[in-house]
């Protein structure tokens, strides 16, 4: 019977109900369970009446029930939990390294981070190991979250060093589940277990059953994912709570699920054959009530095992309503390993696994409550109490009262009350635990959440520690003073002063109950300070006074630190009134100060303080001296007026009112505008006021203010980031650049925070200089890019194309706007000045008229005018303005202001007529007017509208940033712009606004007189004017000597004897002028120079005269320094035999000239150049190179002045200039290569080109690239500038090519579409692709070149049974690009015939994005075209022409078809990837191709005879019938469904639904076939499918997709050779993140032991890094290749990848790291010996094998030196190699290797003669016999190779020689 109960547990030894009930007796009665006393005492009555009947025995065996079911009605206890213990846990608290979990009966355990899983563990140690994070290793609070139910295992239960018992647990399956065998496993089990590993399909739990794998699906997971993970993946170590699905081989492989409502509802049954030796926590079971006890219920479960439920788990809304035998659920919650007593719960919480606990705290945590009533006493376990909200709350007997002795029963009688507090929340339990004990209702905390930073709290010393004294501040809570903080003074023995048990008062400094953290000060300044404290940044409000400690003495000042870790900076000059040189003698670490706060910024945690303020007397109203100061700091941020002070040359010192506090206010903080802040600066006076001013900073002694507008409305509509943790990448802030470096620009924001612009993205320009671009002080939009908030970093870019704040219009009229009101403030200003010149400029706006005398004619043709309403003031009319009037001194005119320049006090005038003459005509806002440039400020200019002359103001940027201008963008006076008027009407400014047009719609300025020296005028030296007034008696030949005046780039002005002025031209300075170089600079001011005078210029007309003109003698000579000229014969210029028009044909086109540059024309885009002083050019833009880059910016590229060698192009007679050209003779013959313009672009056909001198293009849509795309026009727009070949020249019109192998050849660019220009280039078989030009009747035209059409029928064109006409124009609308198959070409007709189908092309379906066209049957198709062919052959052969050239294509079908029907434009291509149809499209069978006499293929063009009425038959037009919505299975090897027997029976078109056209076209007996041919068709495709198959199973076929490369990969995982297939599969279609998937995975796969494969992948991933990723990426992936294979592999491979990509910097560095951490390995010094003579540093091998050999072991250098001298024969200098050698082989003799290898070497690099040499020397050795042998035989093949006969017997005989001088030695 013993060993039947050892096999079948019952769960209880004998039964005791008799022992049981008498034990009850002692207990007293519960109310909790509502049995009322009568009925109580009747059951007693019964059970004793029974109990004299037993013997003696049984009452012995009684007794002892009687104990051991009373420890079973105790409740858990630490004492009662042993080692091995499992039970049900709730986690209650998640720390970094420990969970803290709540267990039954108010018990609490702890899990350490290395009890998780042995997965996990592992991270941890490799973590640790590399002393850095893994990136993929989540936290303890990513994988637990507080309410999670968990099952645990006690490892041990221990005491601290403080007493308090401790219980650790364990989480960990191996430990859970060690109960569990793999043969006891069972589907419907409920199991936990953790995430070991993430597969690809699914994940691997650890269940910690030994010989196990279980695995958990994804599918299986994703509800749990969803429910508890938040839908992220699951990770290492997650937690999980599953149901075994199903079991494998006896328990080896277990797949699991996680689906919620499976676990929710999982029992465990007897089935599943749980034993008390396996049961585990957690489980649900099906029980019945055994017993009804007051301290719970005995239950019966699983059919043998009993268990107890305690009063706290019973359900609490079905208490006192148990009885014997009801049927209930339960839930296990622990099982004693050694007792096998078993614990369950009623809770409702419990019934639902995998749930979490929802009620995870108390509300009143903390609470003292008064008068709570006892509901139930237990003897043992404690008592119940009943709260006012009806909750049950539960006090252990240790916390009834202070003593354990005092605790008197008879005070908890059920309904007595009692004050107690509530001390915590036992989640497992849902019971609030109360406490009794005096000490703790009287406690001032309870937790550490309870105590406040800055509270002053009591304590009691435990003990003194070197590190500082722990104080007991409560139950359970301590806290540490720092030696820093024991007295006000340092203590250096504190424990003379403090001892254990001694009560004190503290301070909390700091306190984190998280970490359960707390830190106080015994200092008794601050324990009695009345002043405020500072806990936050918050709450250091300027001028508020508080006690700190100091923490740091620097040179720069103190750091004082108050309370909750906040501190502050006091300046040095803020420590005292008095200077301190050196703080540290006067401050300590330590010391209790009294501060003022001064500034505070809690955003960047930054204050600044002074112990200043504290000398100052103390005011006698101390409140409203505290006001007073508080007022007197001015915030970041904070708007205020200002008062000016005084002006310094940076700014102006100002006040802040009304408190006066001084402040500064930079120049450039003035305005937005660069040019108005020094404008204003200079009109702003002492004691101006200024409003709406901004703090942007405080210094040190200062506050900085600015007054930019944009900066002022951005801080007040709340738009200015306060930190960065409020940007965000992609914003748009306005700030100032702070800072301008070589690398880029910083930018600040209004509220301190600054980024930097790098160069790259500072402008959508090229920037060379940053500073040309921006300005200190600039406003500019910046454009977030990037953000490190842990370095506080940014990154912007200052690009207008990322900075856009509206429309260009409407940003530019802004910015006129503002700088205008600007302008008319500095007026306001003026007019409040004494002078009257001043206030006289006020008051004069542009657009005024005013009659003035003219005062003097200056030199550079401007007009001074005196007669102003003031005497003093100066009018200036500029050259241009006077427009070539005769204007004397004296002379009365009336001019028209154009501005007024407030700074020099000048006023701008003009005295053109349609200026002064206004016409009056009304204008209408937002009219278009053209306008001419009149005068230009820096950021405005001023125009006249041409029809009217009223003059308009318009901006020179549309946006902050766009301040750069290259010298072609620049706007010019006189220029011609287009405006749109946005007022009507001047207003204060006299000017009427304005936006400019598109710079497209510029003119240049008009010429002012019609001579060929007109453009001349605007640039002549002043110096020549002023000088030219002397005459002189010079003639032509005379030599002159005179000094430099002034170098020009174009000329050099000479100034001769009396003042007489001449000039040098750049072509007359040397004889040979370098290209590129500018001949004037050689000439230096001030420099003697000799010449020859050889002509003399008019000083008004500026023509050259002749000697006998009577004006000769006031010319400005024309000087030339050229040796040539100096030393013999000279040649005057021929200046007036011949006109400039005859000059310039004296020029041959072809012919070369030096010339120099004289300015770049923008608007006629051309440069100007001289070839002489009497000789001008012209060179177009487009013939100035064949570079884009240089074309983009020619300013670049080109300067004034500039030699230059040019080809003449031909002489432009009606300008009398030279047509130029820099890049050839520019003649557009067939090959050559131009620049063109793109002017016209046609839709489907090409492109029309311009090229100088009036030479049109076409360019075939055909020869745009060498590889076609879908829009191959959308990148070109007109006035583009293109790179052109000339393919031929035959008629007025070129025709070009784009394509990059004609314009570039030398880059030998892949051409993926070939050129086809005629039948000729087609072969039958090749894959074409071409643009759709039409679909007609019977078929499909295709272009394949610009001259060569190919026709398709219809069923040549889709597997699809053919669908309606306006479908075909859907799919295949103009211009669509396809792939073709050329089925036949006649060369004779210029026929070519193609094929669509996908099955010929490899590409998808052409209608594969229809759901409508199922494939019909191809031979059905194939037939009826077979017929239709046939039937109109013999016409078809009769009646086509062939007309080749032409570009539209007929067909017969299109006979009747209206002409208009073509024109119309496809609507939008739908394009859909099927890559899986590719593979299973039938190919054609030969026998069934159409007969090559057949014409069905295309010809270019022809017509059809009259005589031909019938139509060719076409294919049903009618609707197939719709197939069943059912959606397909997809396969991935690429099988389709629609192709089954069936599909491929024709499809005959339903009754009824033909369309009319098709029964007449179609006779009835057409569609049908006898049964034979049905029979035949129906084999035939079986045939085909059949065929098909075999095509995927045939080994030998090469993957085309990714699918196929997937199941090759699966099924030989470990091969390297297909995985760099895959990944190059990839790489082709430049899919790079897929190759590097592809990569990982595969790493992944292959085999651990495989480490030659992996290594082969890891390579493959470092070569694409180094080729498609950054240098970052390479590292890391070097990295991770270092860590998994063998390092030196590793390491050589990137060298050698390094130097193949010819990255020698990279490799250098890498060797270096080579050398130092392999130094013992030769293999590295001999590679690095080869890159260094690779890289031509003989030198530097040498030093490198001397390194070598001091680094290796003897042993080696032999080896090393050899191999360093084969290096040296290959890669360097063949006589230093032999040097080494014949070195080593002094050193060495006997080493028949090293003699080897020199014989190889020098056979391969020298003469014959050096190798017999070397072979006498060998064969004379005193070797051993058989290495004697070895050097003769490769002596004797060697001049058996290379010698005589005679040789080789000579080789013989010294053979022989050796073998008797051998055998006569033996014989002596």
């Amino acid at each position: 019977m013993a060993t039947l109960e050892e096999s079948f547990p019952r769960g209880g030894a004998k039964k005791t109900h008799k022992s049981e009930k008498s034990s009850q007796q002692a207990v007293e009665q519960d109310n909790l369970f509502d049995i009322s006393p009568e009925e109580e005492s009747i059951k007693r009555k019964k059970k004793i009446q029974k109990g004299p009947a037993k013997t003696k025995k049984l009452k012995l065996e009684k007794t002892e029930t009687i104990k051991s079911l009373k420890e079973k009605l105790e409740i858990l206890t630490v004492e009662s939990l042993c080692e091995g213990m499992r039970i049900l846990g709730c986690v209650k608290e998640v720390n970094e390294l420990e969970l803290a979990i709540s267990l039954p009966n108010g018990l609490q355990g702890f899990v350490q981070v290395t009890e998780i899983c042995d997965a996990y563990t592992k991270q941890l140690n490799e973590q640790v190991a590399q002393e850095e994070p893994l990136k993929d290793l989540p936290s303890l609070p990513e994988l637990f979250f507080p309410g999670m139910l968990v099952r645990c295992v006690v490892s041990s239960v221990g005491i601290t060093e403080r007493g308090k018992k401790i219980i650790k647990l364990s989480l960990n399956p191996r430990n859970v589940n060690k109960v569990l065998s793999a043969e006891a496993l069972k589907p419907g089990m409920l199991l936990t277990g953790t995430v070991s590993s993430l597969e690809d399909h699914g994940y691997l739990v650890d269940i910690g059953i030994g010989g196990t794998r279980a695995f958990l699906p994804v599918q299986k997971a994703q509800e749990g994912i969803r429910q508890k993970n938040r839908g992220a993946k699951l990770k290492v170590g997650q937690y999980l709570t599953c149901l075994v699905e199903e079991v494998k081989s006896n328990g080896a492989v277990v797949s699991l699920s996680a689906g919620h409502s499976d676990i929710s509802s999982a029992f465990a049954t007897e089935d599943q054959s749980w034993t008390l030796n396996n049961l585990l926590p957690g489980l649900v079971v099906k029980a019945q009530v055994q017993k009804v006890t007051p301290f719970g219920l005995k239950l019966n479960f699983l059919t043998f095992f009993t268990g107890l439920v305690d009063f706290m788990h019973l359900e609490p809304k079905k208490i006192g309503t148990y009885s014997p035998n009801q049927t209930v659920r339960a839930c296990v919650l622990c099982i004693h390993p050694r007792t096998r007593a078993v614990r369950l719960s009623l809770r409702p919480v419990f019934l639902q696994p995998g749930h979490p606990l929802t009620r995870l705290s108390c509300q009143h945590l903390g609470a003292v409550l008064d008068d709570v009533p006892v509901q139930g006493f237990f003897r043992n376990a404690g008592v119940t109490f009943r709260l006012k909200d009806g909750a049950l709350a539960y006090v252990r007997l240790s916390h009834l009262s202070d003593s354990k002795k005092s605790c008197n029963p008879e005070a908890f009688t059920p309904g007595s009350t009692h004050k107690c507090r509530i001390i915590d929340y036992s989640q497992m339990d849902e019971l609030a635990l109360l406490s009794l004990r005096r000490s703790v209702i009287e406690a001032q905390f309870l937790r550490y959440h309870d105590i406040n930073i800055g509270a002053v709290v009591k304590g009691t010393v435990l003990t003194v520690k070197p590190f500082g004294i722990l104080v007991k501040v409560g139950e359970q809570m301590r806290g540490l003073v720092p030696p820093m903080h024991l007295a006000d003074v340092l203590m250096k023995n504190p424990e003379k002063k403090y001892h254990a048990g001694d009560e004190v008062k503290c301070r909390v400094l700091l306190c984190d109950p998280e970490a359960k953290k707390l830190v106080m000060t015994l200092k008794n300044t601050l324990v009695t300070s009345k002043l405020p404290a500072i806990t936050c940044y918050d709450d250091a409000k300027a001028g508020l006074q508080t006690h700190g400690v100091i923490v740091k003495v620097k040179d720069y000042g103190c750091i004082v630190k108050f309370y909750n870790d906040v501190q502050g900076l006091v300046p040095r000059h803020e420590l005292s009134a008095q200077y301190i040189p050196d703080p540290e003698k006067v401050f300590y670490t330590g010391q209790v100060v009294k501060v003022t706060v001064l500034n505070c910024e809690p955003s960047k945690e930054r204050m600044l303080l002074s112990f200043r303020l504290l000398n100052d007397p103390e005011p006698q109203n101390e409140s409203i001296g505290h006001t007073q100061k508080k007022g007197r700091v001015v915030n970041i941020g904070q708007l205020v007026d200002v008062k000016v002070i005084e002006k310094t040359k940076d700014g102006l010192q100002v006040a802040v009112l009304p408190h006066n506090i001084p402040a500064f206010l930079p120049t450039p903080h003035l305005s937005d505008h660069v040019a108005n802040g020094p404008l204003l600066h200079h009109w702003l006076q002492a004691g101006d006021t200024l409003h709406r001013v901004l703090c942007l900073s405080q210094s040190e002694k200062h506050v900085l203010l600015c007054r930019k507008p944009a900066l002022v409305s951005t801080v007040e509509g709340g738009q200015d980031p306060k930190s960065f943790s409020e940007i965000q990448p992609g914003m748009l802030l306005i700030g100032f650049v702070k800072n301008i470096k070589d690398y880029g620009v910083f930018v600040q924001f209004p509220s301190g925070l600054s980024g930097l612009a790098p160069k790259a993205i500072m402008s959508d320009k090229f920037v060379t200089t940053p500073s040309d671009h921006f300005v200190e002080g600039q406003t500019v939009v910046a454009k977030v890019t990037n953000v490190d908030e842990e370095k506080q970093r940014m990154l912007l870019s200052l690009r207008l194309s990322d900075c856009h704040l509206g429309t260009s219009a409407s940003t530019s009229l802004l910015l006129l706007s503002q700088c205008l009101e600007e302008l008319q403030g500095v007026r306001s200003l003026m007019s409040s000045r004494d002078s009257v010149l001043i206030q006289t400029l006020a008051e004069m706006t542009p657009g005024m008229v005013l009659d003035l005398t003219v005062k003097e004619v200056l030199g550079d043709g401007s007009v001074v005018f005196s007669g102003g309403p003031v005497p003093d003031l100066v009018l200036r009319a500029s050259r241009y303005h006077r427009e070539g009037q005769e204007v004397e001194s004296g002379q009365k005119r009336k001019v028209v202001i154009l501005n007024v320049d407030m700074l020099k006090l000048e006023v701008h005038v003009s005295l053109r007529q349609e200026l002064v003459n206004r016409k009056a005509k009304k204008l209408r806002k937002g009219s278009e007017h053209k306008a001419t440039v009149q005068h230009l400020e820096e950021s405005f200019a001023v125009a006249s509208l041409v029809e009217t002359g009223h003059l308009v103001a318009f901006s020179l940027t549309s946006h902050l940033n766009d301040t750069f201008r290259f010298d072609s963008e620049k706007l010019q006076v006189g220029q011609g712009v287009s405006l749109t008027l946005k007022t009507t009407e001047p207003g204060v400014t006299g000017l009427l606004l304005a936006v400019e047009g598109p710079a497209a719609k510029r003119t240049m300025r008009t010429a002012r007189r019609d001579s060929e020296t007109a453009d001349d005028n605007e640039d002549e030296d002043a110096a020549l004017v002023v000088g030219s007034k002397k005459k002189h008696t010079l003639t032509l030949g005379d030599m002159v000597t005179g000094t430099v005046k002034s170098v020009k780039a174009t000329h050099v002005v000479v100034t001769l004897e009396d003042g007489i002025v001449g000039c040098i031209h750049a072509s007359n300075v040397l004889d040979d002028v370098p290209v590129g170089t500018s001949p004037t600079s050689t000439l230096k001011v001030g420099k003697t120079v000799t010449a020859r005078v050889i002509g003399g210029r008019d000083v008004k007309t500026y023509k050259f005269l002749p000697i006998s003109h009577p004006r000769f003698i006031q010319t400005i000579l024309e000087l030339s320094v050229r040796p040539s000229e100096l030393e013999g014969s000279h040649t005057a210029l021929d200046t007036y035999s011949v006109s400039p028009v005859e000059k310039i044909k004296q020029y041959q086109a072809g012919q070369t000239v030096t010339c120099f540059l004289k300015k770049y024309n923008v608007i006629k885009k051309w440069l100007e150049v001289d070839v002489a002083p009497d000789v001008r050019g012209r060179i177009p833009l487009l013939l100035t190179s064949l570079s884009f880059k240089v074309l983009k910016h020619p300013d670049k590229k080109f300067q004034i002045g500039q030699a230059l060698r040019a080809t003449v192009v031909g002489p432009d007679s009606r300008k009398a200039f030279l047509c130029l050209s820099l890049i050839g003779p520019h003649k557009l013959e067939p090959g050559e290569v131009a620049m063109g313009r793109v002017v016209k672009v046609t839709p489907n056909e090409g492109l029309t080109v311009s090229f100088p001198f009036g030479k049109v293009g076409t360019v075939s849509v055909f020869h745009i690239s060498d590889s076609y795309s879908e829009a191959p026009l959308e990148d070109f727009v007109s006035q583009k500038v293109v790179r052109c070949y000339v393919l031929s020249a035959a008629g007025d019109t070129l025709t070009l090519s784009l394509r990059s192998s004609r314009t570039n050849p030398e880059t030998k660019s892949k051409i993926e579409d070939p050129e086809i220009n005629s039948v000729q280039d087609i072969k039958e078989g090749q894959l074409l692709r071409g643009y759709v030009r039409s679909v007609q009747q019977s078929g499909v035209l295709l272009g394949l070149g610009p001259s060569v059409v190919g026709w398709a029928q219809h069923s040549h064109v889709s597997q699809s049974s053919t669908p309606k006409k306006e479908l075909y124009h859907h799919y295949l609308p103009e211009g669509r690009l396809l792939t073709a198959k050329i089925l036949r070409v006649n060369h004779q007709k210029n026929l070519v015939e193609l094929s669509l189908l996908p099955g010929d092309t490899g590409k998808p379906d052409v209608f594969s994005a229809s759901p409508e066209l199922p494939l019909g049957k191809p031979e059905a198709r194939r037939g009826e075209a077979e017929e239709r062919d046939q039937k109109g052959e013999e016409k078809k052969k009769r009646k086509r022409k062939d007309q080749k050239g032409q570009r539209e294509v007929k067909l017969p079908s299109q006979k009747k078809e209206p002409q208009g029907s073509r024109g119309k434009k496809p609507g939008k291509r739908e394009c859909q990837e099927r890559a899986r149809e590719q593979e299973i499209v039938n190919k054609r069978p030969k026998e069934a191709c159409v007969p090559e006499e057949d014409d069905s293929g295309v010809e270019v063009y022809y017509r059809e005879g009259e005589d031909e009425l019938e139509e060719p038959k076409v294919l049903p037009k009618g609707g197939p019938t719709k197939p069943a919505e059912v959606p397909r299975l997809q396969l991935s090897s690429g099988f389709l469904w629609d192709v089954g027997l069936d599909s491929l029976t024709p499809a005959l078109p339903p009754r009824g639904e033909s369309s009319d056209s098709e029964e007449d076209e179609q006779p009835q007996q057409a569609t049908k076939k006898s049964k034979k041919e049905k029979e035949l068709e129906k084999q035939k495709a079986e045939k085909e499918l059949s065929r098909i198959e075999e095509a995927l199973m045939d080994p030998g076929r090469q993957p085309e997709s990714a699918d196929d490369f997937d199941r090759l990969v699966l099924s030989s995982p470990n091969s390297s050779i297909l995985w760099l297939q895959y990944m190059a599969f990839h790489l082709q279609a430049t899919e790079i993140e897929k190759a590097r998937a592809v990569a990982e995975r595969a790493l992944k796969t292959i085999s651990f032991r495989e480490e030659q494969e992996k290594l082969n992948v890891w390579v493959a991933l470092l070569n694409l890094e180094n080729m498609y990723g950054s240098q970052e990426s390479l590292t890391k992936v070097f990295e991770r290749a270092v860590q998994y294979n063998e390092p030196l592999k590793v390491f050589l491979q990137l060298a050698d990848i390094y130097t193949k990509s010819e990255k020698f910097k990279e490799a250098g560095e890498l060797y270096n790291r080579m050398l130092k951490r392999f130094r013992q390995e030769k293999t590295v010094w001999i590679k690095y010996g080869a890159f260094v003579l690779r890289r031509n540093q003989p030198g530097a091998s040498h030093r490198v094998l001397q390194r070598a050999l001091e680094c290796l072991p003897t042993k080696e250098h032999v080896d090393v030196i050899a191999k360093f001298a084969q290096l040296e024969f290959q890669l360097g200098d063949a006589e230093r190699a032999k040097a080494i050698f014949e070195n080593m082989l002094s050193t060495y003799p006997k080493r028949t290797d090293v003699w080897s290898v020199y014989i190889d070497m020098t056979i391969k690099h020298s003469s014959q003669k050096e190798v017999r040499d070397i072979f006498e020397r060998v064969i004379h050795l005193s070797l051993a016999p058989k290495r004697m042998k070895f050097f003769f035989k490769r002596y004797l093949d060697y001049e058996k190779q290379h010698g005589t006969e005679k040789d080789v017997q000579a080789v013989k005989a010294k053979a022989l020689e050796y073998v008797e001088a051998k055998s006569s030695m033996l014989e002596d």
